[in-house]
């Protein structure tokens, strides 16, 4: 039978340890979690809200017993913490931690695995002890380039987010190289935040943050002030900056489901206009957000009649283009592709899907598509003098491409040849060693029977 004191740290039994030197890391300080440090920390920087941690750690019971191990998979574990992904005492204990660190913490059932414990490996209603490693951390990436990374500092309120369309009121301090250049009060449209000149990423931040939510927001220079800078904020181009938020207030908008259609049309009429004017001053992301609210209105509505029916088709024209000449803009040809796809199921010989599409065909090297759109534009408007100049385009970059092939293949083939010429000359030296060797051999056999002389009867 065992006991809690079987477990022992520094030759002493654990729970005495835990008593002497332990740090109650909870904020209710109910001593649901205690802490030894076994190594210090690298620095003085602890992991945030949100943030991705990767640890190593071992799970014992007081016993001694061992119940998990990461080492032991040679595979340390990651989770964002504080996001309640792990058990209570993990987002408390790993967010007092700094990077390196080595703790040890023990945990009450409340904070672990609770009065049903874990069938097979926990007692119910156990406490238990962890060692911990922190490894590593670093900030919750919102975009899939890694363009926005997201620290929050002060955790929000409930579980209701802006939407696109939200009015939203928000204290911002904006840094950059470790200079303040941004300190104010904002109200401002989820989707027109440069309306106010806040900049994109803090617009592109907002459907994820909760009221009373503070975060810190790292912002490479697409989603900051870009390729021109802020020359009034004494802000160079291509330069990452740095923003504080705190979420003081919102209203959410209202959802696609929660407007009518003839709402859905009036207010895709002022989108319509507002993303035109983001794209004629080049704030082509901006503009996408707006063509594409019309798209999430409209996309499943049919209307009631020939005339709203030809005005939703007309929207969804109109956004599906507009989106594809925004992400050409912006290099992103896959999107290009898919949004003049959906114009030309609404429209099979729409002029300007068929051209912009060959444009990102094009510039994606797939020259047979790119020529086939650019001859169908020609069969819709031979007179297509751009269409005409594709085409020539194409033939030549299928023609260097197919050069390019045979200089390819010539090469590969010249490769084989000397490959099989050096096989065969080889071949024919290693046969020409072994044919002298075999004569070497029958001419001293011969040599030794002459001089042996006629054997005697």
């Amino acid at each position: 039978m065992t006991t809690d004191q079987d477990l022992k740290m520094d030759g002493q039994p654990a729970t005495s340890v835990f008593a002497t030197k332990g740090t109650d890391v909870t904020p209710k300080k109910d001593k649901g979690v205690v802490k030894v440090v076994k190594r210090q920390g690298l620095d003085e920087e602890r992991p945030m809200i949100g943030d991705r941690v990767t640890v190593h750690y071992t799970g014992k019971l007081l016993s001694g017993k061992k119940f998990d191990c990461s080492r032991e998979r040679k595979e340390p574990f990651s989770f964002n913490v504080g996001k309640g992904q792990v058990l209570k005492a993990w987002d408390i204990g790993v967010m007092s931690m700094q990077r390196g660190e080595v703790c040890t913490l023990l945990c009450k059932p409340e904070y672990a695995y609770g009065s049903a414990g874990n069938p097979d490996k926990i007692p119910p209603s156990s406490s238990v002890v962890f060692e911990m490693e922190l490894l590593k951390f670093e900030g919750e990436a919102l975009t899939g380039d890694s363009g926005i990374i997201r620290r929050i500092k002060v955790k929000g309120d409930g579980y209701m987010n802006p939407n696109d369309g939200a009015s939203v009121e928000v204290h911002l301090e904006g840094k950059c190289d470790g200079r303040r250049f941004d300190c104010r009060d904002v109200s401002f449209i989820v989707g027109e935040a440069e309306d106010k000149g806040v900049p994109l990423g803090v617009d592109r931040a907002m459907d994820k943050m909760q009221k009373g939510e503070c975060c810190l927001l790292y912002l490479k220079q697409k989603y900051g002030f870009g390729s021109e800078g802020k020359p009034e904020l004494k802000i160079g181009p291509y330069k990452d900056i740095v923003y504080e938020v705190t979420l003081k207030s919102f209203q959410r908008a209202k959802e696609s489901w929660e407007m009518d259609l003839p709402e859905k049309l009036e207010l895709a009429a002022v989108v319509k206009q507002k993303g035109n004017q983001y794209f004629k001053v080049g704030l082509h992301h901006q503009a996408v957000a707006q063509y594409q609210r019309i798209v999430l209105w409209l996309e499943m509505e049919c209307g009631t009649g020939m005339e709203q029916q030809k005005r939703i088709q007309s929207y969804m024209l109109t956004a599906h283009l507009n989106l594809a000449l925004c992400f050409l803009r912006t290099k992103e040809y896959t999107q290009v592709v898919e949004n003049c796809n959906k114009v030309v199921e609404l429209d099979e010989h729409n002029e300007k899907a068929l051209y912009r599409r060959g444009e990102a065909r094009l510039l994606r090297n797939e020259f047979s598509l790119a020529m086939e759109d650019f001859q169908h534009v020609l069969q819709v408007n031979p007179s297509n003098r751009a269409a005409h100049a594709q085409i020539s385009i194409c033939q030549s970059k299928i023609k260097e491409h197919h050069e390019q092939d045979k200089k390819t293949y010539a090469n590969m083939f010249q490769k084989f040849a000397e490959r099989d010429a050096k096989v065969r000359k080889t071949k024919r030296r290693r046969d020409e060693c072994l044919r002298n060797g075999m004569n070497g051999e029958v001419g001293i056999k011969r040599r030794r029977r002459s001089q042996d002389g006629p054997s005697a009867k």
